[in-house]
């Protein structure tokens, strides 16, 4: 599904097909440090290992991650441009977010980004697409495998397909990467009958 996204908010264009897996994108509030509409959900960002394409020296991947929206990564090269998220395992993901900021980055900001997943860089899939005009604030892509409220994956890519006022380099401030929240004995409702086991039930 390919998604259009102005400022305050998101409209779906298009239809599915049994090729394509849903997603769905909301703008939230610009001053929020983690995306409002993911509470709930675990951040797995540190449990990847992250590389890109290219960076400006000094504004590199660490400043995708550093929970700062005054620093930033940018960019040094031609278009596409990609951020790279592997994991160790198979892994079950959510969503991924993404803080930009029009009013401040102009032509280095995104207008057009592709989500794709897969085992590795040879067998990337696309499954979300996301169109933006003139955004400012964090940008929510919920990934849904169709069978499932998530997808599953060894690596997540993130494509900068285009910039605004066709620029070259891009700028993005944070990205995050969420998972289902893991539930605990009490929320399963869990009834532990044997002595042994009653002991754990309300481990943290």
């Amino acid at each position: 599904m390919d998604v259009e996204i102005g400022n305050e908010a998101a409209v779906p264009v298009g239809g599915n097909t049994t090729e394509e897996r849903v997603a769905t994108v909301t703008a939230v509030d610009p001053s929020a440090l983690t995306p409002s509409a993911m509470r709930g959900l675990r951040d797995i960002g540190s449990q990847a290992t992250w590389w890109l394409s290219t960076c400006k020296p000094g504004f590199g991947v660490d400043h995708l991650r550093d929970n700062s929206l005054e620093t930033y990564w940018q960019s040094d090269g031609q278009q596409p441009h990609f951020i790279n998220i592997n994991f160790k395992r198979k892994t079950s993901v959510k969503a991924i977010c993404f803080y930009v900021d029009y009013r401040q980055d102009e032509s280095y900001t995104p207008s057009r980004i592709s989500v794709r997943v897969g085992n590795n860089m040879l067998d990337l899939v696309e499954v979300a697409k996301v169109e933006m005009v003139e955004p400012s604030g964090w940008i929510n892509v919920d990934l849904d495998s169709g069978k499932d409220d998530s997808v599953r994956a060894f690596m997540l890519q993130v494509a900068i397909l285009s910039n605004h006022q066709n620029g070259r380099d891009t700028h993005l401030r944070q990205v995050k990467v969420y998972t289902p929240a893991l539930s605990t004995p009490s929320q399963l409702n869990l009834n532990f009958t044997s002595p042994l086991l009653a002991q754990f039930r309300d481990l943290k």
